[in-house]
């Protein structure tokens, strides 16, 4: 909330004491670095969204990362292995044809897709997410996203056309889907199957940070809308 100084009024000079003034500065400066947003403040119908390159990125949403395409399994079911490098090169160098390297939150981080006992090598092994349970589809494409949510806010209730996974960096997030509410806290994962609609919450008290994983058919859209009204199991 910005700073307002005294301001005429019809004419009225308004005029405080010295005394009167600090304390309106005061509050209004504790107003403005409190970390709890206000309800008008939380995020709702959060997707998340591709940032142009160039762009800066917003301090809070779900942001697409990385997307690798043509990818093809055999198996029906696939894991998602992520490691961690020292740096950008090496985990350049540890990566696959079809594997995906970024660095969020002061690392270098590999995601590669496989069978679950196919790590990668090298780096420090962080999480295995799975199984991810595919779609029947020609090809695959693999998008990995990177989000930064308070407690409070929410994403839009929707489906995806492939299996998605989840590894919690920081905080708490809640899952809920038409049959129940699944919650993961920070170094936890999570996942969920084709096809069923869900909203997430972030819950708890902390900044939850976190990577969201989505393999689905190429030819379709990541995510997709849903009608589906969610009984707000995460909030009780």
């Amino acid at each position: 909330m910005p700073i307002v100084s005294p301001v005429d009024q019809g004419g009225f000079s308004i005029r405080l004491s010295s005394a009167a003034m600090l304390l309106a500065l005061a509050g209004c400066t504790t107003h403005q670095v409190s970390s709890t947003p206000t309800h008008e403040q939380l995020l709702t119908e959060v997707a998340c969204v591709d940032v142009p390159a160039g762009e800066k990125r917003p301090e809070f949403g779900c942001f697409n990362v990385a997307t690798v395409t043509g990818l093809e399994f055999s198996q029906p079911s696939v894991y998602w292995h992520l490691h961690t490098f020292a740096t950008r090169k090496a985990a350049e160098a540890a990566k696959s044809a079809t594997g995906i390297v970024v660095e969020e939150d002061g690392r270098a981080w590999l995601s590669e897709f496989g069978p679950q006992d196919a790590a990668p090598q090298g780096g420090e092994a962080i999480a295995v997410v799975g199984p991810l349970q595919l779609p029947s589809a020609k090809n695959y494409a693999a998008v990995l996203s990177y989000a930064v949510m308070r407690p409070g806010d929410s994403s839009r209730v929707h489906t995806h056309p492939g299996p998605e996974g989840w590894y919690v960096l920081a905080g708490e997030q809640c899952l809920e889907t038409p049959t129940g509410a699944n919650r993961a806290s920070a170094g936890a994962t999570m996942t969920a199957p084709p096809n069923v609609p869900m909203e997430l919450n972030v819950t708890g008290t902390e900044l939850r940070r976190a990577f969201a994983l989505v393999i689905h058919d190429s030819t379709q859209h990541r995510g997709i809308p849903s009608s589906w009204k969610p009984s707000g199991a995460c909030r009780r």
